[in-house]
């Protein structure tokens, strides 16, 4: 089977692995790309929310544990969705995404405007500034 090589589709070099967040290497994303809050939110987040939830008895006290494995495997799901859209979209010819392209393009043009023939023209009334009229006083 021919085709690109599949470490080909990561984008994160090597050389950059090692300066992602550990929830991100742990996970092994290789398409969505969370930064040091983001994975933050993602992880500890997760654990202070299940803590708060438990402690106000919405929950018992199993969603400490169980809250952060959800949220790491929707991050997880996301990634292998994202993985399979740039793919599909790598896989389109060009041929196909430059006909994609020019159908998309907007169209700059004139557009014909019938006349209607029993329009009224229309007036135009000008009207010169009426100069300010001045006060008399019968005390001058």
């Amino acid at each position: 089977m021919t085709g690109p090589n599949r470490t080909a589709w990561a984008t994160i070099p090597a050389e950059e692995e090692r300066y992602r967040p550990l929830y991100a290497r742990l996970l092994g994303l290789r398409f969505v790309n969370p930064g040091g809050v983001l994975c933050f939110l993602f992880f500890e987040g997760a654990i202070a929310l299940a803590v708060l939830l438990a402690l106000a008895e919405l929950v018992t006290w199993w969603s400490v544990l169980v809250l952060p494995a959800v949220v790491a495997v929707m991050v997880k799901l996301n990634d292998l969705v994202a993985a399979v859209v740039v793919r599909s979209a790598a896989l389109v010819p060009e041929q196909e995404r430059d006909r994609f392209r020019r159908q998309m393009e907007p169209v700059v043009g004139r557009a014909r405007v019938e006349w209607v023939r029993h329009t009224v023209p229309g007036v135009v009334i000008t009207a010169d500034p009426v100069p300010p009229t001045r006060r008399t006083d019968s005390s001058d």
